[in-house]
Order: C-alpha cells, then structure tokens, then sequence
C-alpha cells in the first residue's frame, strides 16, 4: 500500500506510544523509521523485525553509562532497541567530538541498530562527520559502515562480508559511533582488508529515493502497517479507559 511520509511518522508515533514510549521518544523512534523508509532503507521492515523484542522490554530499564572519558563513551544498551538508547549515545557523542574535535562512543548490547541512522542524519546536519559500524551475526558475517558528511543529511552505506571470522568472535550486538568535526570519515576500505563489498548505497542513490517517496509516497506492507494500527489502538483504549474513570461524580457533588 502507499502512504504519505507524514501517515507513516504518524501511525508509527502512535504505535510506539502504545507501546510504552514518552511522548517526544515517541516522536523521534517514529522520524527514525520514517526518515529511513523513504530513502529506500526499509526502516518499517527493521521496526517489525524487532517490534516483538521492543514489546517485551521494560521501558523504565534505560542505557548505563559503564566508562566515559575526554573522548570515549561506552554504554550498555540493556539488551534493548538502540531506540531506548542512542539518545543519549548521539549526544553524549555530539558533545565530545564539539570539545575536543573527535570522539568514540560504543554502545553494547542493543538491537535494531539499522534504525540509528536516522538520529545520525540530525547530527549531520548540525555539521559533524559521523561513521557508525556494527557487525551482524548472520552467516557470513557482515559488517555495516554508515558514513554521514558534516552539512549532509543523507549518508552513504556500505555492506561487507568478513571473510576469516576471528576465533574470539563476540557476540554481534553493538554499535561503534565515531564523530569529528573537521575530518570527513566517509566508508572505505583499501585492498588489504579482509573484507568483500555486498553492498554499497551512495549518497546520490539514497537521496534520488527519498525525492522519489515524498513525491510519489511511499510503500508499506499491508500486514505491517495493520500491526501497527493495532499498536496505536492501545492509546485509544487507554484514554477511553481513563476518561470514562474520571467521568463520574466524585464524593461530593456540588453541581
């Protein structure tokens, strides 16, 4: 089905208050995934990927901060969507790179990392350079480099697979956040590294998609978009609920 940027923001900031989200983390979770739809990055399939994780968490459980320097920040994510957490991970970053000219953020243990992008994007646009990687457990395994040119609201993407996996392998459940203010830090890879390119998105091809989505619209799966209408019905049913419990007379009727 096809709908409008702003239908899409809008059912998503409805869904993700239903599930539990404050209002303005509501609101941006739901530009993240719309910011990413419409440059052709599949940001509802990312969301439905992970919506039955995000259901589950505690939303009082927030990022800890375990170590932070002049230059480096390292957070744990909880277990969580990175939409919990990259927050305080972008600002944090943010902050440091402006005072000392370049930072390091690692955030550790979270999920749908894919969806960080968006927040990037607005960093960008306050004029830092910004590199994210993270490495995905599937087989192979791959690793993914966003790279964001201060001034540049679209970034450019690249997709590697590794070829020797090393033998203390982790498990691939971070983000790695490098920022500087002067510095271009655009993916690339000389010949050396032990890595084959599936996939590379320049910057020219994902803003022609977003040009595209905001004249033509943009295409949702049915069955999603009916989760997330369900989603957002909680609201509904939640203020009916409150207001039909504040409806009645109190103890004392003075009317």
């Amino acid at each position: 089905m096809n709908v409008s940027y702003n239908e899409l923001q809008g059912l998503c900031r409805k869904a993700f208050s239903g599930i539990g989200f404050e209002e303005g983390d509501a609101a941006d979770a739901a530009d993240m995934v719309a910011w990413m739809q419409c440059h052709g990055l599949h940001g509802v399939e990312q969301l439905n990927r992970g919506l039955d994780y995000l259901l589950e968490e505690d939303p009082e459980a927030r990022p800890r901060l375990i170590y932070q320097d002049g230059d480096l920040a390292v957070l744990d994510g909880q277990g969580h969507s990175v939409l919990r957490s990259i927050s305080l991970a972008t600002e944090l970053g943010f902050a440091k790179a402006r005072a000392r000219g370049l930072s390091v953020v690692k955030i550790r243990r979270c999920h749908n990392r894919q969806l960080i992008m968006g927040y990037l994007s607005r960093l960008a646009g306050r004029g830092m350079n910004i590199t994210a990687f993270w490495r995905n457990a599937q087989v192979p395994l791959t690793e993914q480099v966003v790279g964001f040119r201060a001034g540049h609201a679209t970034p450019e993407v690249r997709v590697y697979s590794v070829r020797d996996v090393p033998e203390e392998n982790e498990p691939n459940d971070g983000i790695t956040l490098v920022m500087a203010n002067h510095v271009e830090l655009l993916p690339s890879l000389g010949a050396d590294h032990d890595l084959d390119l599936l996939a590379h998105h320049p910057e020219s091809e994902l803003l022609a998609c977003r040009q595209l989505a905001l004249k033509e619209g943009i295409e949702v799966d049915e069955a999603i978009w009916a989760r997330l209408k369900t989603l957002a019905h909680r609201i509904l049913v939640e203020s009916s609920e409150a207001s039909r419990g504040g409806a009645g007379a109190g103890d004392h009727d003075n009317d």
